[in-house]
């Protein structure tokens, strides 16, 4: 359902995120890595945050479960992005950092904490992940797509048993402007 909704409507989606202003929720991430280190692009949509963080001298890796998103990151972002979904992505290197904004919220729930632990097998020993979800505790379908919702909580509860705890969260509105009124839980992870 999700994934059909992206090979639908990925230029429209391309359209109406490529130019959100991400800068603020960037610094509070890379800060956090070494210089011109690993990151994964988990769930990368149209490609704008690898494009942002290849500008910044890092490397990346990056990929989409939907085909039509990898072809539109790929002009965006100038690398190869792998056609994947989260469970089925492997890489031969550790990452520094993986960044998985807004991707997460499309896997269901009960299969978050095994998604979780497979990232953080992704990761180096002092790795972080940067995750982000629409707030709230339940889980629903808008427009053609499943979201898992979460609250601190709730992603507390995902975290047990994965090797992974929370660093920090803290809450934003939407960067968009059609949308100030929704909030999302930002959150950065870090190995246990």
């Amino acid at each position: 359902m999700t994934l059909e909704f992206y090979e639908n409507n990925a230029e429209q989606f391309a359209q109406d995120t490529l130019n959100v202003d991400m800068s603020a929720l960037y610094q509070r991430f890379l800060v956090l890595l070494p210089p011109s280190s690993r990151i994964l692009d988990a769930g990368c949509g149209a490609g704008r945050d690898s494009a942002a963080f290849l500008q910044r001298g890092f490397q990346v890796e990056a990929f989409d479960a939907s085909a039509k998103l990898v072809d539109i990151a790929q002009r965006v972002s100038g690398i190869a992005v792998q056609h994947s979904t989260f469970l089925n992505f492997s890489s031969e290197q550790p990452f520094a950092g993986i960044w998985a904004c807004a991707s997460l919220l499309h896997v269901p729930a009960i299969s978050m904490p095994a998604t979780l632990q497979h990232l953080a097998g992704l990761l180096q020993a002092d790795g972080v992940i940067y995750v982000s979800f629409k707030y709230g505790e339940d889980d629903v379908e808008r427009n053609g797509r499943q979201f898992t919702n979460c609250t601190e909580q709730r992603l507390h509860n995902f975290l047990q048993g994965t090797g992974l705890s929370i660093k920090e969260t803290w809450l934003t509105g939407d960067q968009r402007p059609d949308r100030a009124n929704e909030q999302w839980l930002n959150a950065i992870l870090i190995a246990q």
